[in-house]
C-alpha cells in the first residue's frame, strides 16, 4: 500500500481514495499512479502512526515540501491530516502544502481553514470553473451548487492565515474563462496558476 510518494522533488501523502466529486478531467479515471508512484488506490486508510511510520523509510532531507494530495481528498482525513502535519514540522522541518477542492468546511462541518494556521505553508485549490453551474458541470460534487461559493469562502479565509494560498485551473480549459478564473481568484487575494493538464 503506497502511502507515500515522490513527485518531483516532493514528497505526497495519500491519506485517503475518498473523494465527493467525479471530476471529468480527474486522473484517477486514466490511471493508476502520479510521479514515482506505482499504485494509489489504498487497501483501506492508513492510521496516522502508520503514516508517521512512513517517513522513516525516507531521507527526508532530499525533499523541498511535504504535500497532502493522492488519489482522493485529503481533507477527508482533516484530523489526521493536521496532526500528520505538527509531526512533519516538528521533526523534519518541512513546509507542508496541501492540494485539495477546498470544501473542508463542508466535509468537515467546521471552519477549517482557520484550522490551518501555524500547521500549512500553502494551499492549493482546485478552481477549475467561473460560475457555479460551470463548476457543478465539470466537478460533478455531491454538494452541487452550494460548492462553488463553499470553495471561495474556504479560499478566502486561508489567505488570511496561510502563507501562500493559490486556485488553479487545467490548461485545457477555454482562455475566456480561464481569464475569469483568474479575475474570481483576484477577487478573494489568492494566487493563480494554471496547470498542465496530465491525461495519462
Amino acid at each position: 500500500m503506497e502511502i507515500l510518494y515522490k513527485v518531483h522533488n516532493n514528497l505526497y501523502v495519500n491519506l485517503t481514495n475518498k473523494c465527493p466529486y467525479a471530476c471529468t478531467f480527474c486522473l484517477r479515471q486514466t490511471m493508476d499512479r502520479i510521479g514515482e508512484s506505482d499504485r494509489l488506490w489504498l487497501e483501506r486508510e492508513p492510521s496516522v502512526e502508520e503514516v508517521k511510520k512512513e517517513f522513516e523509510k525516507f531521507d527526508m532531507t532530499q525533499y523541498n515540501e511535504v504535500v497532502f494530495c493522492g488519489f482522493g481528498e485529503p481533507t477527508e482525513r482533516f484530523d489526521a491530516l493536521k496532526e500528520i502535519a505538527e509531526f512533519v514540522k516538528e521533526k523534519y522541518n518541512k513546509p507542508i502544502r496541501i492540494n485539495t477542492n477546498g470544501l473542508a468546511n463542508l466535509i468537515t462541518g467546521r471552519r477549517a481553514a482557520l484550522e490551518l494556521d501555524g500547521r500549512v505553508d500553502a494551499v492549493s485549490v482546485s478552481l477549475n470553473a467561473s460560475t457555479p453551474e460551470g463548476y457543478d458541470a465539470v466537478c460533478h460534487s455531491k454538494f452541487g451548487l452550494e460548492a462553488f461559493s463553499e470553495i471561495l469562502k474556504f479560499t478566502g479565509t486561508a489567505v488570511l492565515n496561510v502563507p501562500h494560498v493559490r486556485m488553479t485551473v487545467v490548461s485545457t480549459m477555454p482562455q475566456k474563462e480561464i481569464e475569469a478564473c483568474k479575475r474570481v481568484c483576484e477577487r478573494i487575494g489568492a494566487d493563480f496558476h494554471v496547470r498542465e493538464y496530465i491525461s495519462k
